[in-house]
């Protein structure tokens, strides 16, 4: 398969992964009482951050955006490199191991401490630039 098709999967996939995250939000297993509990606990006690009244619930809440934008930021330079992967497929390949190595730790990450979805969805992207990052070997002249 060309590396343009399977970089334009990679990035379909990372943005339903991005969506996925977002659509997450408030990022909590669920809204029980106990964990409802946890969250108010995280909210209550405000402190100094570099001159900032913040609590664990900003932090939490804050990079969990964070995480979205970054997620997004990927979805679409996945996408650009597969337009570039279209003209100069051998060109791109550091910047698809780049992301390869990044989804692997992903993957990683979402297996040890999250559950299943994360770690498929960053599994999928990480096998799609595997594939792609082989197709687009330099082309011995």
């Amino acid at each position: 398969m060309k590396p343009f098709v399977l970089l334009r999967v990679a990035a379909i996939v990372a943005f339903l992964y991005a969506l996925g995250h977002t659509l997450g939000m408030p990022w909590v297993p669920d809204e029980g009482p106990e964990t409802m509990a946890i969250v108010q606990s995280m909210a209550a006690h405000r402190f100094d951050a570099m001159g900032a009244q913040r609590s664990m619930q900003d932090f939490y809440f804050g990079f969990g955006i964070s995480i979205s934008v970054f997620m997004l930021a990927q979805a679409v330079l996945l996408w650009l490199i597969a337009g570039q992967a279209r003209l100069d497929p051998a060109r791109m390949r550091p910047f698809i191991a780049v992301f390869l190595i990044a989804f692997i730790a992903n993957a990683i990450i979402a297996a040890m401490y999250f559950f299943a979805v994360p770690c498929v969805m960053a599994s999928i992207i990480a096998i799609c630039l595997l594939v792609a990052w082989i197709a687009a070997k330099p082309v011995a002249t």
